[in-house]
């Protein structure tokens, strides 16, 4: 015969006849166990031989008996098998969420406060759910999951952020994440009771980046009790804000999804005059949600926001 392209295809079908023959010893005893005729049996046999361009069978009295070729193919049919049950066990496994990729982008704060523990608890609960997580902050990271880099990003409302009803999104609701004045804690206004925001309007103010969202919270809430706070300071991480703080360099607004702060010196106060806070959501691609993988993910960060210590307004 001659040799096959190897760029052959096998009829699985055909090795399932293949392995009754061989079980069975005649064509006649496979056709029987397999619901077929003899002659389709030889026909389906005849056909893999083609397939692969070697003898399977050969004359045994009246019986068959398999070549060696046919016994290194069934060998490697073994293999196949069990390859093929493992994928039907994953696709079913896929089915229920249990495994696959997300691909995960989260602002810092979402990271420490719901992402982080979501991970750990998937990882107990379904391990085979694999969180590829990256560090993204707004817009950035809504740009990303448009063009397909991430397939859930957690972030918050921003400028010129998607609205809630954008139908190019599906977006869940994790918690809400109030900010606290954080005062160096020699100054007469440090009371971790409370402070009214109104009172700190002859301060001076460290900041987040100014098109960041925590920066035009804070810039909206001082504007709601009256008056524009005087920033001279901007960081973009709040530890360095808090070190800033403790030196006395002004005040700070910062997330509770930030806290606590390692920084000495300082006292975290609640604003008991308005309500300073930043909604903290997730988001995937309008249908994706549907996808079992993401909704397990998207169900692990609910149930992380649902018990966060971080924020008294979870959702």
């Amino acid at each position: 015969m001659e040799s096959f392209s190897p760029d052959f295809i096998m009829d699985l079908r055909r090795l399932r006849v293949l392995r009754e023959v061989e079980r069975r010893g005649t064509v006649s005893a496979a056709a029987e166990t397999l619901h077929l005729t003899p002659s389709a049996v030889s026909q389906q046999v005849a056909g893999l031989a083609r397939e692969l361009g070697v003898p399977l069978l050969e004359r045994n009295g009246r019986r068959v008996r398999l070549t060696g070729q046919a016994r290194v193919l069934l060998e490697h049919a073994d293999v196949v098998q069990e390859q093929l049950r493992r994928a039907r066990a994953d696709l079913a496994a896929f089915a229920d969420g249990e495994v696959g990729q997300v691909r995960i982008g989260s602002l810092s704060t979402g990271i420490s406060a719901v992402v982080a523990p979501a991970l750990t608890r998937l990882r107990e609960t379904r391990p085979g759910l694999q969180l590829q997580v990256s560090e993204s902050e707004p817009p950035e990271s809504f740009e990303r999951l448009d063009r397909g880099e991430f397939d859930l990003i957690v972030s918050c409302d921003h400028q010129d952020a998607p609205n809630r009803h954008d139908r190019r999104f599906h977006r869940v609701d994790l918690l809400v994440d109030r900010m606290d004045a954080v005062l160096p804690v020699d100054h007469p206004l440090a009371d971790p009771t409370g402070v009214r925001l109104a009172d700190l309007s002859r301060e001076q103010w460290v900041s987040a980046h100014p098109n960041d969202p925590c920066s035009v919270i804070m810039q909206a809430v001082c504007a709601g009790v009256g008056f524009s706070p005087d920033v001279r300071h901007f960081c973009r991480e709040w530890d360095a804000a808090a070190a800033l703080v403790a030196a006395g360099a002004g005040v700070a607004l910062v997330p509770r999804t930030a806290q606590p702060l390692r920084q000495p010196g300082l006292v975290v106060s609640p604003v008991v005059d308005t309500m300073a806070s930043r909604l903290v959501y997730a988001a995937v691609r309008a249908g994706a949600e549907d996808d079992p993988a993401v909704a397990a993910a998207l169900t692990g960060l609910r149930e992380v926001a649902s018990r966060s210590e971080n924020s008294s307004d979870s959702l």
